[in-house]
């Protein structure tokens, strides 16, 4: 019986990683093949000559680079500063004592149940009002501040999980809270905070309608809007599509695969906290 169910499970599990690893494979066979004006038929998974011509015109052509470094210096400085305000917030709900926390930290969770779209509008209005619209500090500031209810809430659980006898010992010899946030929260925080920095840079270097709300000159396009426009304009090039799609997803791979021992030990550094 526990034989069949494990040839059922791995079973399930092939297939799951044969549907997804399909398309992938696919998109990156086109992008290495030349000429590709429509899809080839059977699909090709391993091109015959890895071509790089698609990826080079992709880069050059309609500003792609610039968009694709647009979208670095948003992404990583939305990440960063995402990082530095909801750890220093979540650390002052988790271990700070003031009047009217826990009513301030729940109307902080009723925002999250808002859906995104209907902030569209009201989002404007504050970056219209502050003048940072079609600048890039204003799409960095309203990334950040589109977030950080949910990053407090996630790194407050943990922050609460680090035993105070920590922090205790070293305002006995000394120290000061910040002492503490530096040297011991954020060190024992570092599971988290990867997890964190996974979460937010992916959500920064994918989102398109804020993107598209507040950028209005063209240069300053961000590289979700830029892909939409590529390929309104070389609808049939599909391998020169799909290049410029690799192009966009790499940097995603590339943060994933840098964090994933943090993100994966995330939950057997809270136990070992714990205890």
């Amino acid at each position: 019986m526990k034989l069949i169910k494990r040839i059922l499970l791995y079973g399930i599990l092939l297939g799951f990683g044969v549907t997804t690893l399909f398309p992938f494979m696919y998109m990156i066979a086109t992008a290495f093949t030349p000429n590709t004006y429509t899809l080839p038929y059977p699909p090709i998974f391993f091109p015959e000559s890895f071509f790089t011509g698609n990826f080079v015109e992709a880069v050059r052509s309609n500003n792609f680079g610039r968009y694709f470094l647009n979208s670095v210096f948003i992404s990583i400085s939305a990440t960063v500063l995402a990082v530095c305000v909801s750890s220093l917030t979540a650390y002052g709900f988790a271990r700070f004592k003031f009047k009217g926390k826990e009513v301030i930290f729940r109307i902080l969770l009723f925002t999250m149940m808002v859906p995104g779209i209907l902030n569209i509008v009201p989002q404007f209005l504050v970056i219209n009002s502050l003048e940072m619209v079609d600048t890039y500090r204003g799409l960095i500031l309203l990334y950040v501040g589109s977030g950080i209810a949910g990053n407090t809430f996630f790194l407050r659980g943990f922050f609460e999980a680090i035993p105070k006898e920590l922090e205790e010992s070293v305002l006995i010899d000394g120290g000061g809270r910040w002492t503490i946030f530096t040297k011991i929260i954020l060190p024992l925080s570092k599971p988290a905070l990867g997890t964190f920095t996974i979460f937010a840079f992916t959500g920064f270097w994918d989102e398109f309608l804020q993107a598209l709300t507040i950028m209005k000159s063209p240069l300053k396009r961000t590289l979700p809007i830029a892909l939409q426009l590529f390929r309104g304009q070389h609808a049939s090039d599909w391998g020169l599509i799909f290049a410029a799609s690799i192009i966009v997803i790499t940097p995603l791979i590339v943060i994933f695969i840098v964090f994933q021992k943090r993100f994966v030990r995330g939950n057997m550094m809270d136990g070992s906290i714990k205890e």
